[in-house]
């Protein structure tokens, strides 16, 4: 065995998780395991922990290795893990020179473990050209890192660093790249990619850049958004999205609260109001267009209004996915030092929130029954519509082709492919 990567949290993060495997691979590892870790609550850092001590039990003679976000966020946690050999941050998991440490850190007697930068000092992000991405059917570009904003709940600036953004010119030929390779659909990631320019010469936006992918690569059969920050979509955006038919109708939404004092507690940019707004506009330019998004349950001081109010931002706002996040204090936030609701209390809005959730899943199930759906097959017995609808098929396909059915029926978590 050579080098395997575990990947926890975003798209961002499997996206990263090739770079990391080619990088450590041409440092000259080999039976080893790359743990890509998520900050984003404790629970997943708690994950993380547990998945660390398992590969250690099953893997006794493995160089355990532990980077990304939660690594960035807290070295200490993992350092102090006798599982773990390494302890590699997020500014260097990506680079020959932060594997050659790590190299070392195994080489070298006396070499520190952890080997952690300043992320906040990181003021450039690089295409990382990839030419594939293993058991996957469509690609990642990452086009933005970072993140200038401070949510009160969030510890990702602080695992990410500020946002910096990839050139337009190095981001179309990575995309083009990668569609000669053979990949059908490329989904645009990073942590805050709505942000997306205002740190490169002339400040060009996120319309922008998918309008010029979308010129120069016209190869190109979809192209895909990953999670985008509402208030901050421009104009452009709004309009590839309106005339673009090979950008695909399905956003997944960054709203966390329905309600708007919890929104300005959280330090949000958006009020409710604009985030109902928002969906109806891109669903009269975009009348095939189906939303996903983030929502928090039990953000303290949430009463039970206050969460009835993101209960009913579900069906205002007519969304058809939800990822429904109990709260959880980050050491080190701001909401970490405000009054907290007791977890049988946030746990019980979370499961309401995903119930409603189920509810609109089946509704959006229901309205596909009879539709014609071109479909990425991500394996050869399932895939997604243009709308990220999971589909079971009814007959074997070739993983990574489009192919064009029709919807028989669902059985409540997906469709049925006639």
């Amino acid at each position: 065995m050579s080098v395997e990567v575990l990947t926890f949290g975003c798209r961002l993060n499997a996206a990263e998780s090739e770079v990391i495997r080619r990088e450590a691979q041409r440092a000259g590892f080999a039976d080893t395991v790359v743990v890509n870790t998520c900050a984003v609550t404790a629970e997943a850092v708690r994950q993380a922990r547990q998945a660390i001590r398992a590969l250690r039990r099953g893997r006794p003679q493995a160089k355990i290795i532990v980077t990304g976000c939660a690594a960035q966020t807290e070295p200490q946690t993992f350092s102090s893990m006798s599982e773990a050999d390494c302890v590699l941050g997020n500014g260097e998991k990506l680079s020959a020179s932060g594997w050659a440490k790590a190299r070392a850190a195994f080489d070298i007697e006396g070499s520190p473990k952890a080997i952690v930068s300043d992320i906040m000092a990181a003021r450039e992000t690089a295409p990382h050209l990839i030419d594939a991405f293993a058991g996957r059917a469509r690609a990642f570009v990452q086009v933005q890192n970072g993140c200038d904003h401070r949510c009160t709940f969030c510890i990702i600036p602080f695992g990410r660093g500020n946002s910096r953004s990839v050139p337009i010119g190095a981001a179309v030929e990575d995309v083009r790249r990668l569609v000669g390779n053979g990949y059908n659909e490329i989904v645009l990631t990073g942590v805050d990619i709505t942000s997306y320019g205002a740190d490169l010469p002339g400040a060009p936006e996120l319309g922008t850049l998918v309008r010029q992918i979308l010129k120069h690569v016209p190869e190109l059969k979809r192209l895909r958004l990953s999670s985008i920050d509402s208030v901050e979509a421009d104009s452009e955006l709004l309009n590839v999205i309106a005339g673009e038919a090979r950008l695909m109708p399905h956003l997944h939404l960054s709203l966390q609260s329905g309600d708007d004092l919890i929104l300005k507690r959280m330090k949000r940019r958006h009020s409710r109001a604009q985030a109902i707004a928002f969906c109806r506009t891109l669903r009269r330019l975009r009348p095939d267009i189906v939303f996903g998004a983030d929502l928090i349950a039990g953000f303290p001081t949430e009463s039970a209004d206050m969460f009835r109010r993101s209960l009913d931002l579900v069906e205002e706002c007519n969304l058809a996915y939800l990822h429904v996040f109990p709260f959880s204090a980050r050491p080190g936030t701001p909401a970490a030092r405000m009054p907290q609701l007791d977890r049988a209390t946030i746990k019980e809005r979370a499961r309401l929130l995903r119930e409603r959730g189920a509810l609109a899943l089946r509704h959006h199930l229901e309205r596909e029954v009879g539709t014609m759906r071109r479909i990425l097959a991500e394996s050869a017995s399932a895939g997604r519509t243009e709308q990220f609808t999971a589909v079971k098929l009814a007959a074997p396909v070739e993983p990574g082709s489009i192919v064009e059915r029709a919807i028989a029926g669902h059985d409540g978590r997906q469709l049925l492919a006639a």
